[in-house]
């Protein structure tokens, strides 16, 4: 089953076209033989973090990959928790990355980065070119791109065209889903064609329309043995990791301990197999945050200090100074 609406590169052509405008008219590019070229992102290189231009510098270690995340719970014991956060640009990536084992390019960034009033409207064309960016940041954590809604629900052939394109045009190493038992088959459809797959239970966002709200899931008999349920169908269709967001803690932890691969919670538990926040909440960018979020620093009232004093050295003509001007040369 093909999808109907098949993502689509920058020129407007689904991969199939691509396949076939490049293979059949050697002329149609003539400067370039393969197109998708100037899309290929290097995981090889990082960031010059002196400065603001991509300059490329050797990577200084190895990068994780999903089966040395997946291998660290073993027979239903993880030893040490897993550590993600959200990561949206190349220099945000660079200054989480050695902290963390997983960055997550969230379709939370509709919101965070957009303004949007949900998640709903992301596009495959977001989320491609963020993730580019974080692969571009990054030399340590595995990177997990978000498919937005619409991408991936109709079929599990439209989830693998999605994904491949996500993977392709962002060089990343897996993608994440939300859904729980319905989802499961597409699941085992990617990670059988060689696509690591994270699920997503509990409270889904992008599912906020039929949920009615963002308020926390299993308060019910029946809410909570689907949960669990829905974990364990992922677990055994092949995802390498699960998220489980906004349940009561009891179900949390039934969840991780009916699954044998790791659980990352996130207003779940402490004995979830790892945790996830969104960066900007930990980091105090927002006013209103989730219960969940801890706040870490106050970043957002950094800023506004900040950029005061910059707004008054303006106004009263203290910056810039010599030290930040050019003078002519004696």
């Amino acid at each position: 089953m093909i999808a109907a609406n098949p993502p689509r590169d920058r020129l407007g052509l689904t991969l199939a076209q691509h396949a076939r405008k490049t293979s059949g008219n050697a002329q149609a590019f003539p400067r370039r033989a393969q197109p998708l070229d100037r899309y290929t992102m290097s995981t090889t290189f990082q960031l010059d973090t002196s400065t603001s231009r991509a300059n490329p510098t050797p990577q200084p270690m190895r990068r994780l990959t999903v089966p040395a995340i997946r291998g660290r719970k073993t027979d239903g014991v993880t030893g040490e928790p897993l550590v993600m956060l959200t990561a949206y640009t190349a220099r945000q990536a660079q200054l989480l990355d050695a902290h963390c084992d997983l960055l997550l390019v969230g379709d939370s960034l509709g919101q965070v980065i957009y303004g949007l009033p949900s998640t709903v409207p992301v596009t495959l064309e977001m989320m491609a070119n963020h993730g580019a960016a974080v692969v571009r940041g990054s030399y340590h954590s595995v990177v997990v791109v978000d498919m937005p809604f619409g991408s991936y629900e109709a079929s599990p052939e439209q989830a693998f065209e999605s994904a491949a394109f996500l993977l392709k045009l962002t060089g990343a190493a897996a993608v994440k889903l939300e859904g729980g038992a319905a989802m499961a088959p597409t699941v085992a459809f990617l990670s059988q064609r060689g696509i690591p797959v994270m699920g997503h239970v509990g409270l889904t966002p992008q599912a906020v329309n039929v949920l009615g709200g963002y308020g926390a899931r299993g308060r019910s008999d029946a809410e909570a043995e689907k949960i669990v349920s829905d974990a364990k169908a992922l677990d055994e269709a092949g995802a390498f990791a699960i998220v489980i967001e906004g349940v009561v803690e009891p179900i949390a932890i039934a969840a991780t301990q009916a699954v044998t691969c790791p659980t990352i919670g996130i207003g779940a538990s402490a004995q979830c197999d790892g945790q996830v926040l969104v960066t900007e909440d930990m980091l105090g960018m927002f006013e209103r945050v989730p219960r969940f979020v801890k706040r870490y620093e106050d970043i957002a009232g950094v800023i506004d200090r900040t950029v005061a004093r910059y707004a008054e050295e303006v106004r009263d003509r203290s910056f810039p100074t010599p030290d930040q001007t050019y003078q002519p040369k004696a």
